[in-house]
């Protein structure tokens, strides 16, 4: 985003028409201009404060938008590569001519995204349409998918095969099945009920440390912008968790010593909690799922991005276990890429 800011730059910068003698749009407010138009390359990045102005009008509070806009606000705008000078150049211009509003804290602008290898065109129907995907699928596995391919140094592509494999690897296997295992087990055994721990071993203390560098990992990704890496320490961790609860083996380990077992199964309930709080941007109607399965009211975002290691607590009931995530059968990646090109 940088160099090419500076290449826009030094290319100079030389007058931009930003009306045009149109009849429809937005009129000039100045003598002499009633034929004219503001063009919508130049409305359009106002859009982002008057749609604030609006929405903080239909509200209790109508200055609520100043808490976006002025002093501690960090605006973060996401958009293609192709929009970078509107947001680096012209829009912050703009801001700086009128006054008394934030500059942008951060231009994320990302190359592009492919689909089967080729460019995606509405006017081909080489796309897919958004309602038609709610139709068949839910949609955190869309967002988990397009989060780790995010293009952000390099073009990428989604394609359905790849879809498939992350939903029933990642989502399915490792990371619902982790969740599914520790419920159950936690039910089955302890009817539901939160265990009483008995302290931490060295398994125990390498987890939980796990847990806490990856609350900070994430954050730090997220902060940056840096969407893949961000789901790569999350899924990182439900690995490790998988591989603790099956070198714990609490299945095994009450029947003989249920005081062990229910140990680990309460270190694994917590670092589940602290999952749910790394996979909430990208797996929010799953993580609203798991708050409930954990026993928690209210929001999963309600305490904001952090983590106690023992706020899943003894004696808390929790709810049913369900599957988070539903296995696609492999069909489904002929049967979208045939509703592909079809008008």
């Amino acid at each position: 985003v940088k160099n090419f800011t500076l290449g826009f730059l030094e290319g100079g910068l030389i007058d931009r028409a930003i009306t045009r003698d149109i009849t429809w749009g937005i009129p000039i407010p100045l003598e002499g201009y009633e034929d004219k138009r503001i063009y919508v390359w130049f409305e359009a990045v106002i859009g982002y404060l008057s749609a604030s102005i609006e929405w903080a009008s239909q509200t209790d509070n109508p200055d609520q938008w100043k808490n976006y806009w002025k002093e501690d606000s960090k605006p973060y705008y996401f958009m293609g590569k192709d929009n970078i000078p509107f947001h680096t150049v012209i829009w912050p211009a703009m801001l700086m001519g009128y006054g008394g509003l934030n500059l942008p804290h951060d231009v994320p602008a990302n190359e592009y995204v492919n689909m089967e290898e080729r460019k995606i065109s509405t006017s081909r129907n080489w796309v897919v349409n958004l309602k038609d995907y709610l139709e068949r699928y839910d949609p955190d596995p869309l967002r988990f998918s397009l989060a780790s391919i995010m293009p952000e140094t390099s073009d990428s592509n989604f394609s359905w095969s790849e879809y498939v494999r992350r939903n029933n690897d990642e989502l399915v296997a490792t990371f619902g099945n982790l969740v599914h295992r520790v419920l159950s087990m936690t039910t089955r055994y302890f009817d539901g009920v939160v265990p009483q721990p008995k302290g931490k071993d060295n398994l125990d203390n390498s987890l939980i440390e796990k847990a806490n560098k990856t609350l900070l990992l994430v954050a730090t990704e997220l902060e940056n912008c840096r969407f893949r890496k961000a789901l790569e320490h999350s899924m990182s961790l439900a690995q490790e968790t998988n591989k603790y609860l099956d070198d714990k083996a609490p299945w095994s380990a009450y029947k003989t010593d249920p005081e062990s077992s229910g140990n680990s199964l309460y270190h694994c309930l917590n670092v589940i909690n602290c999952l749910k709080t790394t996979f909430s941007p990208f797996l929010p109607f799953s993580v609203e799922k798991l708050h409930s399965m954990l026993g928690f009211e209210g929001s999963a975002n309600d305490k904001g991005w952090n983590w106690n290691s023992d706020e899943v607590r003894p004696g808390q009931k929790l709810g049913e276990p369900k599957a988070l995530f539903i296995k696609l059968e492999d069909s489904v990646i002929d049967e979208e890429i045939s509703r592909l090109g079809i008008s």
